[in-house]
């Protein structure tokens, strides 16, 4: 079967290539502009004059992981907070505004940034840039809309994370992975602590991040980049920079030299699994070579249905329902890469455990095969090329990336530095982040007793 199955990957591969265009032919480099405004504003402009369309965000170089001890939550609090009143809007009225005008808009708050986004037809920037302007330094909420969002952002963790078992499985699983740093603090924050968030808090955390030196403007679409320039320098040029603006330091964490385990048992689990997550670098200004190596172990390893760990746990061995690795490095600190396994009926913990072990023993002999790394390869080429055509996507790819300090120079470079990766680069990024000395291995299962449906 498995010979079959790559029989059938390497005739899918060669219709592929024989139908499709060559994407040295489809590909075109980002039109980017980029400048910085008197106060110290970074603007990125990505000029896609294909449809009539403009997505404008504003990403704070400000997340939960630079939220003060005891006041966790309270970046995504404010996040929410910021569409009440302004001076000059009234609650509701600046999401109302870009519906009215035909538009989208939300936020999203992570570890190391805060973004707020509105897409909207392109003629229609002018009244985005002046409404998120304004509400960079204007906000102007109550006590009792501070209560009332208080309760909202309560109610958000019941749902997506109280009520959910492998949400808070994961929380532990982040707790115990970081003894010191804040990414082990979840981003909504810990529920006792957000009971206690007030306006002073939401007010000194706005005090302190939300000026333009510590933001990035990013507008991508059907846009000119002089006129967003002279847009940009009427509406945010204006707002004075934070002379006190503190210095990113995040508490360092300890070397891990011992590996940690836990069992989080709650009785509405539905499928009981396996997750280890191990300490491992994040992509860096001017040198991603380890980042693009660990992207790529993460698809060779288990990032699909012809993934080392596939083949072997689901196909050959039967013992995995469900098999997975993960990595995402666009962080500011050191993150995680990730591995899962799910057991069929009836395998328990214990051995499904034994089984990923022996499979990822397995794969540092085997070291990766040459052509499923090409076939992986080509596919982010071309998953790179078609998020082109998304404003949205463009607008995040640049905003994330800058936030915590690549440059645009690095996220142009991006895609070239993973084709560049050999199968050797991988089998040493292997080598390094496989360590279980670094690592957090995790069991999601149901009560002592108690048998998964």
């Amino acid at each position: 079967m498995p010979r079959l199955r790559a029989a059938l990957a390497g005739l899918a591969l060669t219709t592929i290539l024989s139908v499709a265009p060559p994407l040295a032919a489809q590909e075109r480099d980002d039109q980017v502009t980029s400048f910085e405004l008197d106060n110290g504003m970074q603007v990125v402009v990505v000029e896609d004059n294909r449809a009539p369309v403009v997505q404008h965000m504003v990403w704070y170089r400000a997340g939960s992981a630079d939220e003060p001890v005891g006041s966790s939550g309270v970046a995504h609090f404010l996040e929410h907070l910021l569409f009440k009143a302004t001076d000059t809007l009234a609650d509701g009225e600046f999401s109302a505004t870009v519906a009215a005008n035909g538009g989208r808009d939300n936020a999203f708050t992570s570890y190391d940034y805060t973004a707020y986004f509105q897409r909207v037809a392109a003629d229609r920037l002018e009244l985005m840039m002046r409404m998120e302007a304004d509400r960079m330094r204007n906000i102007n909420f109550t006590d009792q809309n501070v209560a009332t969002e208080r309760d909202v952002i309560l109610e958000e963790r019941n749902q997506r994370t109280d009520s959910n078992p492998r949400a808070l499985f994961s929380e532990q699983m982040n707790a115990a992975q970081y003894l010191n740093h804040r990414y082990g603090v979840p981003i909504i924050g810990w529920r006792h602590e957000m009971e206690t968030l007030d306006k002073a808090d939401a007010l000194g955390f706005y005090d302190t991040y939300y000026y333009p030196n510590n933001a990035i403007l990013v507008v991508s679409g059907d846009v000119d980049p002089d006129e967003v320039k002279a847009l940009a320098e009427t509406y945010y040029g204006v707002i004075p920079a934070n002379p006190d603006l503190p210095e990113r330091m995040r508490s360092a964490e300890p070397p891990q030299t011992a590996e940690r385990r836990l069992v989080y048992r709650d009785a509405r689990v539905a499928q009981s699994y396996v997750s280890r997550s191990y300490l491992a670098p994040e992509r860096d200004p001017g040198d991603q070579t380890a980042a693009a190596a660990l992207t790529l172990l993460a698809e060779v390893l288990g990032g699909g249905q012809t993934s080392y760990l596939t083949e072997k746990l689901q196909f050959e061995e039967q013992k995995a329902v469900f098999s997975g690795a993960f990595y995402r490095g666009t962080t500011l600190d050191d993150t995680t890469f990730d591995v899962v396994i799910v057991p069929v009926p009836g395998l328990s913990l214990e051995d499904a455990e034994a089984a990923m072990d022996a499979t990822l023993a397995s794969f540092l002999e085997d070291g990766v095969d040459k052509e499923a790394l090409e076939r992986i390869k080509y596919q982010l080429r071309a998953s790179e090329i078609y998020a082109r055509d998304n404003v949205d996507s463009t607008a995040r790819r640049y905003g994330a990336a800058m936030s915590v300090g690549l440059t645009v120079e690095d996220i142009q470079a991006w895609p070239d530095v993973l084709q560049a990766v050999t199968a050797d680069d991988i089998m040493d990024a292997a080598r390094m982040v496989l360590n279980r000395d670094a690592s957090v291995t995790g069991w999601l299962t149901r009560p002592e007793g108690e048998v998964t449906q």
